[in-house]
């Protein structure tokens, strides 16, 4: 989720990379490291300057373990040898990782009517951007009693935040609000198809199963499973490991604000960028990213309603947990203690399907810091009373090129975590 702030930022997403005839990046032969940085962080950031690697993500969150997963170009090759660092290889080629993906699929791949929910299928392979639309769509069709079509503002380049408001017995906007999105960091592809399957389960299984439709009758869910539209379409035609959102500044050439690093509250602590180039470049303001405003306005007008039980900002990849705070690693939620137990038992039943294990526990303390991040904002300004992040899978090994063959699972051991927090919260 996190990228470094140091030297080696601001070149690798640029100035290193192969295009080919389509226009698309090419990541062939690219090797991904899992690298100890030692206790120098500095030094290591300044090893690695000149290779043009691409940092995947950064623990630091216990000292033994602290690592960054990095992926070095076939050229950088023979001098990372050199640096000698302790490291382990998590990937031979980035390249045929993501060629593991598979293509994007065409949807519908079975043929239902208007009013029939979608077939399970969708979520055997990844889709196009536009895709997601008419799926989205579809659902809502299906549940059109309990259901409407929401938008959350509109992105940079024009496009709509679209997401669904599901609702039970009580009636549309009657109770307390769930708060869902995804991909608010473009490349978490699994992020969105995750929350699009939350989602599925909860519209699927509403009038036959007594413990969904209790959920749904006991709260009002707002869900948005792609709130990056521009920075998720660019994904899928130029560049598979763009983060960002896509939006452009006057006083600089660099593309792209980190839109979970925008949101104004502690905005310009530890765990942001002020360098336009870095892949957690804040902004030039906190709350300026038209993303944020969008999804940010509508958290504010569900807290002034009927108020947030839950919010969760849906990411990949770690398989961690997160609960306040980010910003600080010594500032503690007044319930705590709560949190603690739902994560942990959330984290139990994610276990159970597939025995996938997911660490839990405050963000700072336990990942990085994240200064101006969404559930910092949304616990504190909002005063959701739970209001976490998640990672998703997994640990390393396809880290955000996650294989579509794992989708189904990824969904169905997050929905036996939801099932449990929502029976619990």
């Amino acid at each position: 989720m996190k990228f470094l702030q140091g030297l080696f930022l601001v070149a690798p997403l640029t100035a290193a990379l192969q295009l080919d005839r389509r226009g698309k990046v090419v990541y062939d032969g690219y090797k991904i490291f899992r690298v100890a940085s030692g206790s120098d962080v500095a030094a290591f950031e300044a090893q690695l300057e000149s290779l043009e690697a691409i940092d995947l993500t950064h623990n630091h969150g216990h000292v033994d373990e602290e690592h960054f997963d990095v992926a070095v170009p076939p050229e950088s090759l023979p001098a990372f040898d050199a640096l000698n660092l302790t490291s382990q290889v998590l990937s031979d080629d980035l390249g045929a990782d993501i060629a593991l993906e598979g293509d994007l699929a065409e949807y519908p791949e079975l043929d239902f009517s208007a009013a029939a929910l979608p077939s399970l299928s969708w979520f055997s392979a990844y889709h196009a951007y536009a895709d997601h639309l008419t799926f989205l769509k579809d659902v809502q069709s299906s549940f059109s009693s309990n259901s409407e079509l929401i938008t959350a503002g509109k992105s940079f380049e024009g496009r709509a935040i679209q997401g669904i408001h599901l609702w039970g017995s009580g009636g549309k906007g009657s109770k307390p609000a769930v708060y869902f999105h995804g991909n608010v960091h473009a490349r978490e592809w699994i992020s969105s198809k995750v929350v699009e399957y939350l989602t599925y389960q909860l519209v699927a299984n509403y009038n036959n199963d007594t413990t969904v439709k209790s959920f749904l009758d006991k709260y009002d869910f707002y869900i948005l499973p792609i709130v990056n539209p521009d920075g998720f379409v660019y994904t899928q035609t130029t560049n598979r490991l763009w983060r960002k959102n896509r939006q452009t500044r006057s006083s600089t050439t660099a593309v792209g604000t980190d839109v979970n690093r925008n949101w104004p509250y502690k905005w310009d602590g530890e765990g942001s960028s002020t360098s336009p180039g870095s892949e957690t470049y804040r902004g030039q303001a906190a709350g300026d990213t038209p993303e944020n405003t969008g999804i940010r306005t509508l958290g504010d007008q569900l807290a002034a309603s009927k108020g947030i039980k839950l919010y969760i900002d849906w990411h990949s990849y770690g398989q961690y947990i997160l609960t306040p705070y980010g910003y600080s690693c010594s500032a503690v939620a007044t319930n705590s203690a709560k949190q603690n137990t739902l994560s942990r038992g959330t984290a139990a039943a994610i276990a159970k399907p597939y025995g996938t294990q997911f660490t839990y526990g405050p963000t700072c303390a336990t990942l990085y810091a994240t200064a101006g991040g969404s559930n910092d904002y949304v616990t504190d300004v909002n005063k959701a009373e739970l209001g976490w992040a998640i990672e998703l899978r997994d640990t390393g090994r396809n880290g955000f090129t996650l294989p579509a063959d794992q989708i189904l699972a990824s969904g169905t051991e997050a929905w036996e975590g939801m099932k449990y927090l929502f029976a619990n919260m």
